[in-house]
């Protein structure tokens, strides 16, 4: 039997029970690959469903605003996948419609969509011959063929596009393209593959060799930056009792474009109250009458792919009104990146 033969016998008898396997709908399927996108099928099912719910067409997702979406994908990060998916949405709604392109080419137009996620929206949808190469058909590929030529090189991307394309199933390629993914999740799994009850294991090059566990080959990342990030939560009660504090937009092209975050103060090493005593004015202003204390005696060190936050959260209690101040009741309203959200959990105000 073929390659591509096992893979579709083991996807028919293995395959997992997903909401976006339950349809064909070009808007859902996208949802689906845009979301699960560095992200683990059961962290990424529970914000399908929430994008579902909230916005069951491309129109709903197209006439939302910016702030509703970026709450939604609140904890998902990588939040430029946000803001592609709502310009790709306005995309669909303005330019073609509001009916999803139907094939390869017309797919790659939209925002955020590259080479896999057209391939997969146009085999799944619309059974357009196209092979899907994503991490996990990178890994089983390159185990079973036994290939060590890096996956993040131009070359590799080239090889192994053209493999997948050689050893498709172009008739069922809606089943194969989504086997191979299931097969690489499930069965070629990045840590203790199932070698032993692999319906591949009497021809994969890499378990003949003893290579699975170096396959597939990357080229070292860029060395990762370390940042140190002070921030400053303000906080202020009225003659009501009522408690105020402040957020700020991140603007530019940095991370978390666009999401809301206390007052930054950032500095090139770890700063210690002394330190904070000093400079709080940097990013509160003219705030006078405060009392500062130290949340964490530790910096939480918050990792992206090529950043190291080393972070601290200092508690600045003032007398004195100050502008933009927001109630504390709102705070969760607002799209924040994950650090902020679990501290405003964890603080409890």
């Amino acid at each position: 039997m073929s390659f591509s033969g096992k893979i579709l016998d083991w996807y028919h008898i293995n395959k997992r029970s997903l909401p976006w396997r339950k349809t064909t709908d070009p808007y859902k399927i996208w949802l689906s690959e845009i979301i699960l996108q560095q992200t683990r099928v059961a962290q990424g099912t529970p914000y399908y469903l929430s994008f579902v719910d909230n916005f069951p067409s491309v129109h709903d997702l197209a006439n939302a605003n910016e702030e509703q979406v970026l709450k939604l994908w609140q904890g998902l990060g990588y939040y430029s996948r946000a803001r592609n998916l709502h310009a790709a949405a306005k995309m669909v709604v303005n330019e073609y419609g509001g009916v999803f392109p139907d094939n390869y080419k017309k797919l790659l137009t939209l925002k955020g969509v590259g080479d896999y996620t057209a391939s997969a929206i146009s085999s799944i949808c619309f059974n357009e011959p196209q092979a899907v190469v994503d991490g996990n058909v990178y890994r089983v590929l390159a185990r079973y063929y036994g290939i060590d030529i890096p996956i993040n090189s131009t070359e590799g991307i080239k090889y192994f596009k053209a493999l997948a394309e050689k050893v498709m199933d172009p008739v069922e390629i809606r089943d194969y393209n989504q086997g191979i993914m299931e097969f690489g999740a499930i069965q070629c799994s990045p840590k203790k593959p199932l070698c032993l009850l692999c319906p591949l294991n009497d021809s994969c090059v890499g378990l003949e060799k003893g290579l699975v566990d170096q396959l597939p080959f990357k080229l070292k990342k860029t060395k990762v930056r370390n940042r140190y990030f002070n921030y400053l939560i303000p906080i202020y009660k009225d003659m009501d009792g009522a408690q105020f504090t402040s957020l700020k937009q991140r603007k530019g092209k940095g991370i978390w474009q666009n999401l809301w975050e206390f007052p930054l103060l950032e500095s090139k090493e770890i700063l210690e109250i002394d330190d904070i005593t000093i400079r709080y004015k940097e990013a509160l202003g003219d705030m006078e009458s405060v009392e500062l204390l130290e949340y964490n005696d530790n910096a939480i060190v918050h990792k992206l792919s090529h950043q190291h936050l080393h972070t601290k959260f200092w508690i600045v209690n003032t007398e004195n009104d100050f502008d933009g101040k927001i109630s504390i009741k709102k705070l969760t309203e607002f799209p924040v990146p994950v650090l902020i959200a679990d501290f405003i959990k964890a603080f409890k105000f």
